[in-house]
């Protein structure tokens, strides 16, 4: 006996939601449809369980953040925590002054997780600051003259001269940006949380763009702003401040029509959503849909980001574009504030990235090296700043200045300082930001954070805050997430 011809559920005009919500985003103008459909609940997993993007938690203080990384480490005594007592002590050893103890084994055997490569650099003799300082604006901060700009700027800043982590080497990149040391693998970054969390602002434009060198393999590479567990979609988007090739394959070919593209990704998104209802479950998949649709929207968008043409005389003077020291960085501060000025949730700015340990990284030389890295970008941050606030955007705009440790009291060699971990600054301005305060402190020779010290997942719940969202109602199902990954929100500098 022949047995029945066995019917799928589509055949049978029952077609399953996956299925119908695959066929209903085929064509070039349901795509975007698709993408919203999924944004908007209707793309739940098989658990029912979706990001509330979108929809903050609570009312937000900003909608953006331009986060500004300085890779290899700053010298925090010689930018935002200047500590004259270095010169008091110049040249002698740590025995020989009233912090002899502060620094034991006991003491890094339980605040170091990676191995310390050579103790004697760290309790070597002590290292006089290699600029000078002074009080700046109204508040009356201490700001290194190497940040003469950034000085100007510190009524609008709260300096967070506490910040403490336990990797003493340059894994600490990484460790800044997803809270969890190398030794325990990759797990997403802040920006793939802001990412995952709220809703685009432009449908045009990616949420979370990366800009500048990035970290290298050596210490944590890309995935200082990919997302991991939380899938491919929520990855940092690197671009270049180049209208004329701002990404990579992200131009059409030259000669070909705009109308020949729709009718390529026409068929590629049928081709495409057959796949994604034969495989519901192909995170992979999806997230290249999702790349596929953005990358052609972006094709205009992203371009007219990076024609700083648009900007006047004045702009560019103040950014320094005008200048080879400055114009770099100058680029990219401007492209951050374009872009947040167009609905970008997250802009991650680095500096220093040399496919090393980065180029703030001042184990001999630190005056020329810091002399000449600040140079490069005090005016431009500076710029940021006020131009933000001139446009009104600074106060929904949360603008972050961090590196991944300080450099040590003591000197390495002749002139320079090693990887500092146990106690360095960074600061934080706009988005509901407290300007003109300094929030903790390192002791006297800046070894120390000891008064409210804060790991580095405080800033990310600083920055989850102030954005609306709670990062214990981000979780998902299955990965239960350590309590210092979630930090504590630094309730001092919050206006």
């Amino acid at each position: 006996m022949t047995k029945p011809k066995q019917y799928s559920r589509r055949g049978c005009g029952r077609m399953p939601r996956r299925a119908f919500l695959a066929d209903l985003g085929m064509g070039f103008t349901g795509l975007a449809l698709g993408a919203m459909l999924h944004r908007d609940g209707f793309g739940h997993d098989a658990a029912g369980w979706a990001p509330p993007k979108g929809n903050p938690h609570f009312a937000p203080k900003a909608k953006s953040v331009i986060w500004l990384f300085m890779i290899g480490g700053v010298s925090h005594v010689e930018s935002f925590d200047p500590k004259p007592t270095l010169n008091k002590y110049a040249g002698m050893s740590i025995a020989e002054t009233p912090y002899h103890g502060v620094l034991d084994q006991s003491f890094l055997d339980e605040n170091v997780r990676t191995p310390v490569p050579d103790q004697r650099k760290i309790l070597s003799h002590i290292y006089p600051l290699q600029v000078g300082y002074s009080r700046r604006g109204e508040s009356g901060i201490e700001v290194s003259d190497w940040w003469p700009h950034v000085g100007r700027c510190v009524d609008d800043i709260a300096v967070i001269r506490s910040m403490w982590t336990n990797d003493i080497d340059h894994g600490a990149q990484l460790q800044f940006h997803t809270g969890r040391n190398r030794l325990d693998g990759f797990f997403p970054t802040i920006g793939s949380w802001v990412h995952y969390g709220l809703g685009t602002l432009n449908e045009n434009l990616p949420q979370f763009v990366v800009l500048g060198n990035p970290v290298a393999d050596c210490c944590g590479g890309h995935e200082a702003h990919r997302a991991n567990y939380l899938g491919p979609t929520h990855d940092g988007v690197p671009l270049v401040a180049d209208a004329a090739n701002p990404l990579a394959f992200g131009r059409p070919p030259e000669g070909v029509f705009r109308e020949e593209q729709e009718k390529e990704f026409e068929l590629l998104a049928r081709l495409n959503q057959l796949a994604v209802a034969e495989y519901p479950e192909d995170d992979k998949a999806r997230a290249r849909i999702k790349s596929y649709e953005l990358a052609f929207r972006m094709q205009r968008a992203i371009p007219e980001v990076f024609e700083f043409q648009q900007e006047t005389a004045a702009t560019h003077k103040l950014y320094g574009m005008d200048h080879k020291t400055t114009a770099p960085f100058a680029k990219h501060c401007l492209a951050a504030r374009r872009l947040v000025e167009r609905g970008v949730r997250f802009v991650q700015v680095y500096h220093g990235g040399n496919g090393n340990a980065g180029g703030w990284d001042a184990h001999g030389n630190l005056r020329g090296n810091h002399a000449n890295n600040c140079a490069q970008v005090d005016k431009p941050i500076a710029a940021l700043l006020h131009d933000l606030r001139q446009r009104g955007l600074l106060d929904e705009t949360l603008v972050v200045w961090a590196t991944e440790f300080g450099r040590s009291p003591g000197s390495e060699g002749t002139d320079g300082r090693d990887h500092h971990p146990f106690g360095f600054s960074v600061w934080m301005a706009g988005g509901g930001i407290k300007g003109g305060v300094v929030h903790g402190a390192t002791d006297e020779l800046g070894f120390l954070a000891v008064e409210d010290r804060h790991y580095v997942t405080d800033i990310h719940a600083t920055v989850l805050h102030q954005l609306g969202l709670d990062s214990r109602r981000l979780e998902i199902p299955g990965r239960k997430r350590l309590e210092m990954e979630h930090g504590h929100v630094i309730h001092g500098v919050l206006a």
